[in-house]
């Protein structure tokens, strides 16, 4: 299965924040994390593997459909 993706871009509003990546399939599980300090950024994308993006902390995520802001 080929999928095309948008990509989100992830900026840490503070330090330590953490993204996690959770793999597709009959059973979700963690496969991935990053842990970013004030002012990085993270590009990513869903992918074959990659079905969600979980965010511990605050941060500002963008997409082409906007911008939110986790607390």
């Amino acid at each position: 299965m080929k999928m095309e993706s948008d990509f989100l871009i992830i900026k840490a509003e503070e330090d330590g924040v953490q993204v996690i990546g959770l793999t597709r399939g009959e059973s979700t599980k963690f496969h991935h994390s990053e842990k970013l300090d004030q002012g990085e950024i993270l590009v990513v994308q869903f992918t074959d593997h990659t079905s969600a993006i979980k965010i511990k902390g605050k941060a500002t995520v963008q997409s082409r459909h906007g911008s939110i802001d986790s607390l």
